[in-house]
Parts: C-alpha cells; sequence; structure tokens
C-alpha cells in the first residue's frame, strides 16, 4: 500500500502582470523601492477586483463549499467538445481561480504542451512501438487494456476530426493568466487504474471487454457528443455500463470520483498571505478553485465532497487470489468428459 502523495503540478504555480517592462527610469526606481510582500498584495488586490462576486457561469459549473469558505468550480466537460473548451475559458475568466485542478495524471501530461495536429496524428497512429511501451509500462493484460481503450478514442477522434483533452489545454492557457494561480494534476495515475481494473475483473470479462472494444465501428456524431453533457443521458450510459461490467466502472469511475474529490479539496486550502516581517501575525484568505473534469465524475464528486476521504486503499494494486488464478487455469485446461 502506498503512502498519500500529491502529484507535482503540471507547471510551476504561474503569475503574470500587465505592467509593461520599460518604462520611465523614476517609476524603475520606485518599483524597486517595494518589497516583495507589496508587490504581491498589489497583485492580488488587482485579481480580486477582477474576481467577480457573483460570475456568471456556464449550466455545466457545479458550486461546492469547503468548510474554512474556500470555493470550488468544477466543470462538467465533454472531452470532445468546443463547448466545452469555452465553458473553461469562461469560468477561469469570471472567478480568477488561486488553483486549476485537472482530470489529468503525469503520464497524460504531454498532451497540456502538444498542438491540435501532432495529438490528431498521434490518437490515430496505434502501432507495435506503442503496444510494447504499454505492456513494459503496465504488464501485459493492463497494457493491452490500454491499447484498446486507445482505440477507442482513436476511433473517436477519426469520426470527428477532434484530438481529445482540448478543455484541458484551454485550462493550463488561462491559468497562465491570473496572477499566482497553480495548475495542479489532479487525477489518480493511469497505471494503477488500469491495473486495478484488470484485477477487478473475472477471466471471461476481461475476454467480453476486450472482445467489444476490438470491434467498435459505431459512428459518432458531434451532436452525440455535445449530447453527453446532459446529466440524464449520461446516467443512462453509465447505468448500462454498471449493468455489463459493474467492476470496472467502480474502479474506472467511482475510485477516481473519490481521487478526484481528494484532490480539489487539497487544493481548496486558504491561502496565506505574504507578511513584511515574521512579527507580523499570519492572515489566510479562502481559496477559489476551478475543477476540469468529465461530466461522468461530477456526481461522484458532489456525492462525496463531505465525506472524510483516504486515498491509501485505491492507490494500491492488489495481486490476483490464488483460488481465482486455480480457478481461471482449471476452465482452460478442463477436458470435457465423454
Amino acid at each position: 500500500m502506498q503512502e498519500e502523495q500529491q502529484p507535482e503540478a503540471a507547471a510551476d504555480p504561474m503569475s503574470s502582470s500587465d505592467a509593461p517592462e520599460d518604462g520611465p527610469k523614476e517609476t524603475s526606481s520606485v518599483s524597486q523601492n517595494i518589497s516583495d510582500a507589496d508587490a504581491f498584495k498589489i497583485l492580488l488586490e488587482m485579481k480580486l477586483k477582477k474576481r467577480q462576486k457573483r460570475p456568471a457561469l456556464p449550466s455545466t459549473v457545479t458550486e461546492l463549499d469547503a468548510e474554512d469558505g474556500s470555493k470550488v468550480y468544477v466543470v462538467g466537460t465533454a472531452h470532445f467538445s468546443d463547448s466545452s473548451k469555452k465553458d473553461v475559458v469562461k469560468t477561469i475568466q469570471e472567478v480568477q481561480p488561486d488553483v486549476v485542478v485537472v482530470e489529468l495524471c503525469q503520464y497524460r501530461v504531454s498532451m497540456l504542451k502538444m498542438d491540435e495536429k501532432t495529438l490528431l496524428k498521434e490518437a490515430k497512429e496505434i502501432n507495435l512501438e506503442k503496444l510494447q511501451q504499454a505492456i513494459k509500462q503496465n504488464g501485459v493484460m493492463s497494457g493491452l487494456m490500454q491499447m484498446l481503450l486507445l482505440k477507442v478514442s482513436a476511433h473517436i477522434t477519426e469520426q470527428l476530426g477532434m484530438a481529445p483533452g482540448g478543455e484541458f489545454r484551454e485550462a493550463f492557457k488561462e491559468a497562465s493568466k491570473v496572477p499566482f494561480c497553480k495548475f495542479h494534476l489532479g487525477d489518480r495515475p493511469i497505471p494503477v487504474t488500469f491495473k486495478r481494473a484488470i484485477a477487478a475483473l473475472s477471466f471471461w470479462q476481461k475476454v467480453k471487454l476486450a472482445w467489444g472494444l476490438c470491434f467498435l465501428s459505431d459512428p459518432i456524431s458531434k451532436d452525440d457528443v455535445e449530447k453527453c453533457k446532459q446529466k440524464d443521458l449520461l446516467e443512462q450510459m453509465m447505468a448500462e455500463m454498471i449493468g455489463e461490467f459493474p467492476d470496472l466502472h467502480r474502479t474506472i469511475v467511482s475510485e477516481r470520483d473519490i481521487y478526484l474529490t481528494y484532490m480539489l479539496k487539497q487544493a481548496a486550502k486558504q491561502i496565506e498571505l505574504p507578511r513584511a516581517s515574521e512579527n507580523e501575525p499570519r492572515k489566510y484568505i479562502p481559496a477559489v478553485v476551478v475543477g476540469v473534469v468529465g461530466m461522468g465524475h461530477v456526481p461522484g464528486i458532489e456525492k462525496n465532497w463531505n465525506s472524510d476521504l483516504k486515498i491509501q486503499e485505491i492507490m494500491s494494486v492488489p495481486p490476483p487470489s490464488a483460488s481465482t488464478t486455480q480457478s481461471y487455469l482449471q476452465r482452460l485446461t478442463e477436458v470435457p468428459q465423454q
């Protein structure tokens, strides 16, 4: 069992200022006399003035309150959606957050800095080299499952002509424009998710799932993707999935709901203001956080928000039991009686 660890941010804490670098010498000499604490306060005041007290938010945003007064705005997105990109940009501009948390882990962070054309090409090219890399990283069964799910993503990419994760790239760009806004990776590492998912399925469930993914060919329209932002349709789709593979839903969706909630709550900690000296008392203000997650995770985040969450258990990878392995071997080697 692993210890609780908060993933490293995708980028260093970012800050920006509208002040030009070149200016009159008098202004330059005055600015040199401003302490770091005073400069921070000035920029923070500018940011707070720009932050809307009653933000005009998209309908896809869910507001959550932390115990210390911090506010979290969760943007539920469809991963292949131009509309979701606009929702993310609008939300960040309105609330001027202190932290942006996205549904990515360190193994998928490369998509933040790749352009749309490159991502489109990468998503469509599933070759032997990628398969070998996935198997080396996650093991045979988890690696094969990862490639099959990549095939699903590639199928959607080819159908829509749109690379996934556009809302995360927009979040990364917008966060860099907000003074003192940190950017956090909020998803569980994908190798852990795949290994736990494989361990949760029986042998025949793995075969059935792989067979279904291999022969995925149904056409998908942009309207179908946008409909995923409707909670009633999404819940219907999830219900069908639960009925087919309930253990898969638990590991891929429910456990990640818990992890994402935990990371959002960790981000929603009060912010300590800088002090001019150590003798000055510490002062804190509530934080504002924007979370960018797939719409399917929003109900689970709402459900878990007021719970005392511990993530040690869902970060461990249980080994297959001897009895289960023996059962698989018996099924495969059983000789029919004459």
